[in-house]
């Protein structure tokens, strides 16, 4: 329902989003010369997710569609929590998703001096002060929604006494914690973040690009809009959260601004995905405790997992479009997401055979020895893809569910006394299936049928089941990791309790043995992306080397968005 209104605002107005209808009407105005600058502003403290893509293809894309440019400035203001390894990832994933920000490489520390400069400007002109109250303090006196706060005692204090506390809080006289620099607006303000909010705090962590020049660090708040006024932005667009933070946005950035150019801030609604989390504190959880493989497990939904697991930016950037950008919140189903990466995969991936958990079948009227080569399509999808060779011979590999020996009603596969064909070869009936002393099936006999070999006349006849199916004697031993919801709940994030225990036991299954033909295995490389016959879209993992291919599911054929659709 969501995605439908979207779709219908988007054709109301021209096919623009909100915030792009936005963006049209200032330039149409004339607003800041008529120039457009956005800015995507991640914090190096973790990887990105997917929802921080739909950030970037708005940050970006509006820039692209209406001739503007966009920066990409890292909010490096808490150096505690920062490293050259996220910034490196970031770049890594912005690229990925097809955008770049050229010479427009900006980070908050840039403008340390000249924020430190304002926040001295707005002591002296009686807009701040030095606290000394701990942060618990601070919070209780913050009063409620519907009660007024409580002034500081220390809000008072003269102007020349706060310039030099300030000015040593920056030489590292004081502790961490034991004080703060806090605007001097309303604490009866009706936006709670009006209440004398904190602007610079104490943290004497070496800072990984400036040292150990600065011992004070401006809040998120302090430092964002002026970020945004010192580089030339021109429209901060921004999540739903920051909504209530929008006038004090404002508030700071009019000490700098004038008529002449002010940065404007837009929100719109964050990407939440079904049985999944966003929170960067859980993701880090769950990396730190070993509950996945890592930043970039596929299960994870950071750009980085995303890319492993074979998801395309191309998938990605379709599913953001099919989203939309509203001024409501919503749970977006990760269905539509798998929607957009199978019709983008079916488009590209070539289609292979691989046998995930073989029984043996052996064609017993075939004469021993010999071996054919038989063509496969390598996608129907693509006229240009054209096919390759498979080899086929008395023995083949096919898979141990794709055989009953007492099958209920409707079942197409292999059954006794029933014919198949084995994909892009023969029609063959099965006669037996050997048994060990435990009763599970070893080996199943078949005969099969001469004339009935693909391309030839006798292959226009016709059987409800077709098979895939690898030569035992050329096929090629694989790892395959099959992945699955990384939690068992739809929303994870609205139960309560511990969001560990929601984690789902199955989202990894790794099957060694897997058989492969030989076509593949002498191709697939890192990130290559194939449709396994019958079973789903596969990408070959950086785990891979020579002699051991490891593949990771991507998604399966099964298309469950198109069934919800339906319902």
């Amino acid at each position: 329902m969501d995605e439908i209104k979207e779709t219908v605002a988007a054709e109301e107005t021209g096919g623009l989003n909100f915030v792009e209808q936005y963006i049209k009407e200032d330039l149409e105005a004339g607003k800041n010369g008529g120039r457009l600058n956005t800015r995507f502003p991640p914090e190096p403290n973790g990887y990105l997710h997917i929802g921080h893509a739909k950030a970037i293809i708005m940050d970006f894309g509006a820039a692209e569609k209406f001739g503007g440019t966009c920066n990409l400035r890292f909010d490096d203001t808490n150096p505690q929590k920062e490293d050259t390894e996220y910034v490196e990832a970031i770049k890594r994933d912005i690229h990925w998703l097809g955008f770049d920000w050229g010479d427009r490489l900006y980070y908050a520390s840039d403008y340390f001096q000249q924020l430190y400069d304002l926040a001295v400007r707005l002591i002296k002109e009686g807009h701040a002060y030095v606290d000394e109250q701990t942060s618990e303090q601070i919070a209780a006196q913050k009063g409620t929604p519907t009660e007024p706060g409580v002034n500081s005692p220390y809000r008072d204090r003269p102007v020349e006494e706060n310039l030099d506390l300030f000015e040593r809080m920056n030489k590292g006289e004081f502790e961490e914690g034991s004080m703060t620099l806090r605007a001097k607006i309303d604490m009866a303000h009706s936006n709670m973040h009006f209440r004398d909010p904190i602007i610079y705090r104490i943290i004497k962590a070496p800072h990984w690009r400036t040292g150990d020049k600065w011992k004070v660090y401006p809040m998120y708040d302090f430092a964002h809009g002026q970020s945004d006024y010192f580089e030339g932005v021109t429209h901060s667009i921004c999540t739903l959260e920051f909504v209530p933070h929008r006038p004090l946005y404002e508030y700071f950035v009019k000490f700098l601004a004038d008529e002449s150019y002010c940065p404007r801030q837009i929100e719109f609604n964050r990407l939440n995905l079904t049985y999944t989390v966003m929170s960067k504190r859980k993701l880090l959880q769950l990396v730190k405790e070993g509950l996945v493989r890592g930043w970039d497990d596929p299960r994870m939904p950071t750009l980085c997992g995303l890319r492993r697991r074979g998801y395309t930016p191309e998938s990605i950037r379709d599913f953001v479009n099919r989203i939309g950008y509203t001024k409501y919140e919503a749970l977006n189903h990760i269905e539509l997401l798998e929607h957009s990466v199978r019709e983008d995969l079916n488009k590209r991936a070539t289609r292979v055979s691989a046998v995930v958990n073989p029984v043996k079948l052996v064609l017993t009227n075939y004469p021993e020895g010999k071996t054919e080569t038989m063509q496969m399509d390598s996608n129907p999808e693509d006229p240009a893809a054209g096919t390759h060779d498979m080899p086929f011979s008395r023995e083949l590999w096919i898979e141990r569910e794709d055989f009953m020996e007492n099958p209920p009603k409707k079942f197409f596969r292999m059954t006794p006394g029933k014919e198949v064909r084995l994909k892009g070869a023969y029609i063959v009936k099965c006669t037996e299936c050997i048994k060990d002393a435990d009763g599970n099936i070893t080996e199943i006999h078949a005969e099969y049928d001469p004339e009935t070999r693909s391309g030839l006349p006798g292959a226009d006849r016709k059987v409800k089941g077709t098979l895939h199916w690898v030569s035992v004697p050329t096929a090629v031993d694989a790892e395959v990791r099959d992945y699955d919801r990384l939690f068992s709940v739809e929303n994870p994030s609205a139960e309560e309790g511990d969001f560990r225990d929601l984690l789902n036991p199955d989202s990894l299954i790794v099957r060694e043995g897997v058989k492969i033909e030989p076509w593949l295995a002498d191709r697939a490389k890192e990130g290559d992306h194939y449709q396994f016959q019958r079973l789903g879209y596969y990408t070959v993992d950086p785990d891979s080397k020579p002699g051991k291919l490891v593949f990771n599911k991507t998604v399966g054929l099964k298309d469950t968005w198109a069934k919800m659709q339906k319902k």
